[in-house]
């Protein structure tokens, strides 16, 4: 009787996606790439604690929810891809998308009215993730040669 493989193990096996694994640790292990993932950990962890560090006003508690939810969720996606490599590569386009949204939520959540402070954090912190995401993606396309 024939032995049956499965396409996921037959795959996961194949040339090109060893390969592929190969080239993602060995970007993920330059610095570039792990001094962009410290940071970025460090911002979803300051995007998380923010309306408490800013102090954030009352009106305001949907945002603050938001940053910290948003922001746990920058740094576990972070620590995961990190720990991951070329697995989990393919999600930090999610990271500038998070970025972005913690800009524009300052005018895109109803009901709120916040205060300058509260916005430069969050326009500042959100210019940071979105960066950082940017790096992050671009260490998975750089060249094979050049890392």
């Amino acid at each position: 009787m024939a032995t049956q493989h499965s396409f996921e193990t037959s795959m996961a096996h194949h040339p090109d996606i060893v390969a592929l694994r190969d080239r993602f640790d060995r970007a993920a292990g330059t610095p570039r790439a792990q001094v962009a993932e410290g940071l970025m950990v460090l911002a979803g962890g300051y995007a998380a604690i923010s309306p408490w560090v800013i102090g954030f006003s009352g009106s305001t508690t949907p945002l603050a929810i938001n940053d910290l939810i948003v922001g746990l969720a920058i740094m576990a996606m972070t620590i995961i891809c990190a720990d991951s490599r070329g697995r989990m590569y393919g999600m930090a386009w999610v990271a500038p998308v998070m970025g972005l949204w913690l800009i524009l939520a300052n005018w895109l959540m109803n009901g709120i009215n916040p205060a300058t402070g509260t916005m430069i954090s969050n326009i500042v912190v959100g210019a940071c993730v979105l960066l950082l995401g940017a790096a992050v993606m671009g260490v998975t396309t750089m060249k094979s040669n050049q890392t």
